[in-house]
């Protein structure tokens, strides 16, 4: 790769696009795991969601200050072309696949791929290789020049690495289509009859709640989900905060 710093801003977004791929696919779309799906005494729902939401948030910074990087190097002329930039994207990508196996499948022991599988093993090492190993070779040859061709300008690869990272961005945020109800995280101290209360005055119709009733599933119109901040929520799906895990829970 041509321009070592300017590559390593550009392996910063790629480990930052990896979170983002995980975080979607894994934890929302599928639901295969959370951050901490096997850390003992953190089953809470709850806690669950506001790790995965800390997840997200990391991820958010990440991206930002490599963004940041980008540009600057944009500006001073060294932002690497083509598919140099691409391969520098790949190799981030393929990074955070095998620190995030390392680390939090095999030495920490967090989570795994699939922790409802039968052979959770053979998942992780599927999702190494595939999203980890393979992704960092493509980019290593792809860095090196490998005969591809270049993308047409610095200016508009940058433009199109903005518009992919916003995007990746924007899809999180997005509630879950075709969920017709509204899922309620309430700050710790918070006791039943504060949530009753809630529920009361949102003119909100309990469908779920877990046992301690510090998250909830509600029938509630929408335009009156704002109103559960004033009674202690602190994660309100729909209402201005990301979607992430929580308009994505399935109770």
């Amino acid at each position: 790769m041509r321009t070592a710093a300017s590559t390593w801003w550009g392996i910063l977004l790629g480990v930052a696009l990896g979170g983002f791929f995980d975080g979607i696919l894994l934890h929302q779309i599928l639901q295969w795991h959370h951050l901490l799906s096997l850390v003992a005494g953190m089953g809470d729902l709850r806690t669950q969601v506001l790790w995965d939401g800390y997840f997200h948030a990391l991820m958010y910074l990440i991206a930002a200050a490599a963004l940041w990087g980008l540009w600057s190097a944009h500006r001073r002329g060294a932002l690497p072309e083509g598919w140099a930039l691409a391969g520098a994207l790949l190799v981030g990508f393929g990074l955070w696949h095998v620190l995030d196996s390392i680390l939090s499948h095999w030495l920490l022991g967090i989570h795994r791929i699939k922790v409802d599988s039968p052979n959770p093993l053979a998942w992780d090492l599927v999702w190494f290789v595939v999203f980890g190993v393979v992704p960092i070779v493509l980019g290593w040859q792809a860095g090196r020049g490998g005969g591809t061709p270049r993308l047409p300008a610095r200016t508009a690869a940058m433009l199109a690495l903005t518009a992919l990272t916003l995007a990746a961005a924007a899809w999180s945020l997005r509630p879950a289509p075709g969920q017709p109800f509204t899922t309620v995280v309430f700050r710790p101290g918070i006791a039943p009859a504060q949530v009753f209360a809630a529920l009361g005055a949102q003119d909100a119709r309990l469908v779920w709640s877990d046992p301690a009733g510090a998250v909830i599933v509600v029938a509630v119109d929408p335009a009156d989900r704002w109103g559960f901040y004033r009674h202690g929520a602190l994660l309100v799906g729909g209402a201005g905060t990301p979607a992430g895990c929580i308009a994505w829970t399935r109770a």
